[in-house]
């Protein structure tokens, strides 16, 4: 199995805050009350900021090396 980089986990963050993201939206479009929706946006907002950082910190270090 390979090893996990920065690329990996930065690119599953990304995923699984664009997912929950999704998810939030989608229950407040359809009606649903969910508390603190602007907080957990937020947050994943910074999470994808977060991991896009750390793919382009991964890329930028890996072709630097070469």
């Amino acid at each position: 199995m390979e090893d996990w980089d920065l690329t990996t986990i930065g690119l599953i963050v990304i995923v699984c805050s664009i997912t929950l993201a999704g998810t939030i939206i989608g229950a407040l479009l359809l009606g649903f009350a969910v508390e603190r929706a602007p907080y957990l946006l937020i947050i994943t907002m910074v999470l994808i900021v977060m991991g896009a950082i750390s793919i382009f910190y991964e890329n930028a270090k890996t072709s630097s090396g070469k």
